[in-house]
């Protein structure tokens, strides 16, 4: 009898590298942003990931690059998917770049269990502006903690030549400068949640090319090998089912593999904006991410057309999904950094007020019975209702666990779910069976 032949994918190869950072603000997107945008006028095609929960950097590598961003992580993307999104890019793609998150080490999963995992170099961004000689020590602890394959160091706010090689002088024998930006490369603005989104940044183009002349001449990094991994189909929603999703400035925090896993499972996507007083469209069910409203609470209580068709959406029974910003606007009041208070949906009873400080981060799921959802939660607000929650998250490692309210059809938390780590878990919430 002849032996059956494999048809699974062989392995694909692909230069790749992770841009780590020895602590968070050390500026891996700029590095990350830099190099993509090298590469691509050098006529390469780049992809690039973002290491764990993240909505605000990927809109700036998708403009350094020019193609899609996700997101890669052991726990809450999974081993399985993040190596088929890595298999998938070597496939199409001339390099692979991954920004990890806060310091190479932090974290569990930490970007240097990413590494670690798939095999990718590491090329580690220390902030030089107030050191010299110690800069080569930092390299060095960073290198020789793990077992990692190091690939070497970026410098970052240079003072200027004679700064630059004092950095380099510093360094210990096996570890290379890979490039240095002076302090010319201007970082990207900054707000409460991170870095001021790709959209709102002026000349961001311009800019990005003036990182990609300070980081200097590149080569590629090592040839990575990729094995492919069959992941199983989604579960899929009713036949034609149509999902509004409110999609602007206020409500941007979406991961495209959500969006994705939505379209795989069957639904229909209609977007619209709130800010533009736009009401909900015709749908199934409505879907409200998180974002910036408390950056545009007072239009948003203005729009009257907007607020109308929400509460009519929900007086009509069908589900409602919203996330840390999409659930702040269904409370009774909004109250904005400065401290005005703005007039919401009345939706759900209560007041969330902003706070100059952060009141939660960490990796959090929700376990229902089609599923185990996971994502984060990040956040500056605080709550104040009388509404019991109907289930409450659990903290992948610390942090307290995040409500979750249920009022009628609303499913309401500060929990950003990634889809595609339980899909039946989210058709559930998004048909009305939960």
């Amino acid at each position: 009898m002849a032996r059956q032949m494999s048809t699974a994918p062989a392995p694909l190869s692909c230069p790749a590298l992770l841009i780590a950072g020895c602590a968070s603000g050390q500026g891996k997107t700029t590095v990350t942003a830099a190099l993509a945008r090298h590469h691509v006028r050098a006529g390469r095609r780049v992809r690039v990931f973002k290491t764990g929960p993240d909505f605000l950097d990927p809109t700036l590598l998708e403009a350094a690059s020019g193609a899609p961003v996700y997101n890669l992580d052991c726990w809450m993307v999974g081993i399985d998917s993040s190596r088929d999104f890595l298999y998938a890019a070597a496939r199409d793609a001339d390099l692979i770049l991954v920004e990890g998150a806060m310091g190479l080490y932090d974290g569990e999963p930490s970007s240097a269990d990413l590494a670690a995992t798939f095999g990718l170099p590491v090329a580690a961004v220390i902030d030089a502006a107030a050191m010299a000689e110690t800069f080569g020590a930092v390299a060095k602890g960073l290198k020789e903690y793990r077992a990692l394959s190091f690939a070497g160091v970026f410098a970052n706010r240079v003072a200027g030549p004679g700064h630059a090689q004092m950095i380099a002088a510093s360094l210990p024998p096996g570890i290379e400068l890979l490039g240095a930006l002076s302090t010319a490369a201007r970082p990207f603005p900054e707000r409460h949640l991170g870095l001021v989104q790709a959209s709102e940044i002026e000349a961001l183009s311009a800019r990005l090319d003036a990182l990609a002349d300070l980081i200097g001449k590149q080569s590629l990094p090592p040839a990575v090998s990729f094995a492919p991994c069959a992941a199983p189909l989604p579960h899929r929603l009713r036949v034609g089912q149509r999902i509004a999703v409110a999609r602007d400035a206020a409500f941007s925090f979406l991961y495209r593999a959500n969006l994705d896993c939505l379209a795989a499972m069957g639904a229909e996507l209609s977007f619209f904006s709130p800010l533009a007083d736009e009401p909900v469209p015709r749908a199934d069910s409505l879907y409200l991410p998180g974002g910036y409203p408390e950056l545009h609470a007072a239009r948003l209580a203005s729009n009257r057309l907007w607020l109308g068709s929400l509460k009519a959406f929900a007086a009509s029974g069908r589900p409602l999904l919203a996330e840390c910003g999409g659930m702040m606007v269904l409370f009774d009041t909004l109250v904005a950094l400065d401290g005005s208070a703005h007039t919401m949906a009345g939706l759900l009873p209560g007041r969330v007020t902003m706070g100059g400080r952060l009141a939660a981060i960490g990796l959090q799921s929700l376990r229902l019975p089609r599923g185990e959802l996971r994502g984060h939660a990040f956040h500056h607000s605080q709550l104040d209702t009388a509404l019991a929650p109907a289930y409450e998250c659990v903290p992948h490692r610390y942090g307290r666990p995040e409500p979750v309210f249920r009022r009628g059809a609303i499913t309401a938390s500060y929990l950003h779910a990634y889809f595609p780590s339980a899909p039946a878990a989210t058709a559930g919430l998004l048909t009305g069976a939960a």
